[in-house]
């Protein structure tokens, strides 16, 4: 089985389904690296010996974990949903 896919790329429309389906594999490779991301962060605060981590250092280096990831993977949001 073949599939072909046409986009008129000069159609802002088909050129932002272009760019998704072109992203697809990425946002996969993101998404499954946001999921990883807590075991990381796990590690990361588990050792750490500052007794002022509240729940906001948490939110604020998941926060910063996802940005790393999608410029990692070149994902721009504003791209893909705008």
């Amino acid at each position: 089985m073949k599939a072909h896919l046409i986009f008129d790329i000069s159609d802002s429309d088909d050129k932002k389904e272009y760019i998704r389906c072109n992203k697809s594999f990425d946002m996969a490779m993101a998404l499954w690296n946001i999921l990883q991301l807590k075991n990381k962060l796990d590690k990361r605060f588990e050792h750490s010996n500052n007794a002022n981590n509240d729940v906001f250092d948490g939110i604020e280096a998941f926060a910063e974990g996802i940005r790393e990831i999608l410029d990692d993977n070149n994902i721009i949001i504003d791209e893909l949903i705008s």
